[in-house]
């Protein structure tokens, strides 16, 4: 799949989301009402277990809007592309299911604090036990 196109097809999203972005490390979607934007970037994994060998994961963000600023807010961080891909479609059903319009971003927070993303990246150096 070429990393310009979107990795989550249109028919797989919930009402209101579409595409905002695509390229090699990066991809995200907004919703318009209440306005979001869910972001997966392909980072550094300098926070986690070296045991584990990873040098990259994605994280997942979400970003709201206030008046004419931008707040960002980090989700977590996944091992994978296609675990990325598995949590933002998560979110996009949590928020979809779970907020009524329009919503504050105290309401948003609390509902993607609920995802459990699959593949998450250890983000401490504590033994593997």
């Amino acid at each position: 799949m070429s990393p310009d196109y979107p990795p989550i097809p249109r028919d797989k999203l919930p009402p209101g989301w579409g595409p905002a972005n695509c390229c090699d490390g990066q991809f995200s979607y907004r919703h318009s009402q209440p306005p979001l934007e869910l972001v997966a970037d392909r980072t550094a994994a300098d926070r986690s277990h070296p045991g584990l060998g990873l040098s990259r994961c994605w994280e997942l963000r979400y970003r709201y809007f206030l008046a004419d600023q931008s707040v960002a807010e980090a989700i977590g961080r996944v091992s994978t592309r296609q675990a990325a891909i598995k949590g933002m479609l998560e979110c996009m059903h949590h928020v979809h299911e779970r907020v009524d319009e329009p919503a504050g971003p105290g309401e948003i927070r609390d509902v993607l604090e609920q995802v459990r993303l699959s593949d998450v990246v250890p983000d401490t150096l504590s033994p593997i036990r």
